[in-house]
């Protein structure tokens, strides 16, 4: 299965994002081995940053070398991000384009889960999430309440500060879902305190695999 060939934006009709940077991840995977899912905020504003820039995982990308390092600070032995997807581990950006400012609107994730609805649908083997950041954290709850796994104001993940929230028992689509901090770009490379946790956060998830 190629995501690239089933998942498109129809008219890019957000205005607080840079199409340029429009990506989904245009690589050959067997959707039957996917067990964990890690979904990180939006594409790169750099596309030969992303994680699958010219259809492969992209060696030495910023998203590769951060994501590397996050895995690894979780005890996992990658070099590479083909080593994280020859664990079963598929990923993916909440928005598929760049954000550019510091924050999105809501209508601008909630348009893109669509997207991200879409693109797990064939996942029917998937043990977890990784919600990698307060973007990801958004699209996975808008997924959930228009399949009615939320009502009201209740969430699957419930709103809140990452470190109050993280570690708890949330379910979306029947299995674990972990928010954690992005792990994917600069800002992993700031605070200490939040790597720490990233890599806690991994950890926990990859003990779901087989």
């Amino acid at each position: 299965m190629r995501t690239s060939d089933s998942i498109w934006c129809e008219g890019f009709p957000c205005l607080d994002v840079a199409t340029a940077a429009y990506a989904i991840p245009d690589i050959d995977i067997a959707p039957e081995g996917i067990q964990l899912v890690l979904i990180s905020e939006t594409a790169p504003q750099d596309p030969a940053d992303y994680y699958y820039a010219a259809g492969a995982p992209q060696t030495g990308s910023l998203f590769e070398e951060t994501t590397v390092l996050a895995f690894r600070d979780a005890g996992a032995d990658v070099a590479s991000l083909q080593d994280i997807l020859d664990m079963g581990v598929y990923l993916t950006t909440a928005v598929k384009c760049a954000k550019t400012g510091h924050t999105l609107k809501a209508g601008t994730t909630k348009t893109c889960s669509f997207l991200l609805e879409a693109e797990l649908a064939p996942f029917a083997n998937v043990k977890g999430y990784l919600l990698m950041g307060d973007v990801a954290i958004r699209a996975v709850n808008y997924i959930a309440k228009r399949n009615g796994e939320a009502h009201g104001e209740r969430r699957v993940v419930p709103a809140g500060s990452t470190y109050k929230i993280r570690g708890g028992d949330y379910r979306f689509g029947g299995v674990p879902a972990f928010p954690s901090y992005l792990q994917a770009g600069p800002s992993f490379f700031i605070e200490k305190s939040k790597r720490r946790m990233i890599a806690e956060d991994i950890a926990a998830a990859l003990r779901l695999l087989d």
